[in-house]
């Protein structure tokens, strides 16, 4: 056997077992998603085996006239989704990026214990942390009772069920995944550059959106795509935290396959999720790109 037969042959037995699982567990089930989509609802549930690409219809707005027609209900859920996810993004970059700061400066075995608290909620269950947040949001709940104790409100506030209950949630939840990638391009951070900033005359917010904000953009960009992909099609925040009052992508898709039978709907839905989340890879990975060609030519 020659030396290249051998690389290859070593080379398939390192990659066979994952691009098996990958075949196995995603793209397979993400090719029947695919195949479902444009398939006709069955009259009782299931799918018919025939070409109808009016699934995406009913969201984009070419539904069959004949069977069902637009409902600019599931274009206002679309919308009410990609809100709430970019508000998470902005609410989780606003608490994690100073905190970051904060704890790149102290001494390591601070630094290292800190670290553990921003990765200690991984340790307990989500339902039973989100159910806590019930707790203390609903009407009789610790915020409500301590404002009416205090005399600063009359009657209790409608905290739960709302889209701010789910950004809370959502925040919450994923901190974490913002953080880290921040975190690591702040340390990374050469304050050489900053204190040559500000000895040149420089004050501290040129100095922070000329030296420290582009060079921690790669962390604040990938932590964005991170949290903004998962906040898209999460279903549990919002089932949990917005009840029945507040309708989410995830669980409209959710709806579709369990309760209402439509799975070629629920495909299309979920569908468009997967594009949105393909269109913010692609131009992640283009923005990211084009920086390393240029730190690269510099």
């Amino acid at each position: 056997m020659s030396i290249a037969s051998q690389r290859r042959w070593q080379l398939s037995l390192l990659l066979g077992p994952a691009s098996l699982f990958l075949l196995v567990f995603f793209l397979i089930p993400l090719g029947i998603m695919v195949v479902t989509s444009f398939l006709a609802p069955g009259l009782y549930g299931g799918v018919e085996w025939s070409f109808y690409p009016h699934n995406f219809g009913r969201i984009l707005g070419f539904a069959d006239p004949a069977f069902e027609e637009f409902d600019p209900v599931y274009i206002a859920i679309f919308l009410r989704s990609l809100k709430i996810a970019a508000l998470t993004v902005v609410a989780t970059l606003l608490v994690c990026y100073p905190a970051a700061f904060h704890i790149s400066r102290l001494p390591d075995r601070w630094k290292n214990f800190c670290l553990f608290l921003i990765t200690l909620p991984f340790f307990s269950s989500l339902i039973v942390r989100l159910f806590v947040w019930v707790m203390i949001l609903r009407p009789t709940g610790l915020v409500n009772e301590t404002l009416l104790s205090a005399g600063v409100i009359a009657r209790p506030l409608e905290m739960i069920y709302t889209d701010g209950a789910i950004i809370l949630g959502m925040v919450y939840v994923f901190i974490p995944f913002m953080f880290m990638p921040v975190y690591a391009s702040i340390e990374k951070l050469d304050w050489r550059l900053v204190q040559a900033s500000l000895d040149l005359g420089a004050g501290p917010v040129r100095s922070f959106l000329r030296i420290i904000l582009p060079l921690t953009a790669p962390g604040i960009l990938a932590g964005s795509v991170i949290v903004f992909i998962p906040a898209l099609g999460n279903f549990v925040v919002p089932a949990i935290l917005g009840g029945a009052k507040v309708m989410m992508l995830g669980n409209l898709i959710e709806a579709q396959f369990l309760s209402a039978r439509n799975w070629p709907f629920g495909s299309a839905l979920a569908m468009m999720v997967m594009a949105v989340m393909l269109v913010l890879l692609v131009a992640y990975v283009i923005v990211s790109g084009r920086r390393n060609l240029a730190a690269s030519a510099a």
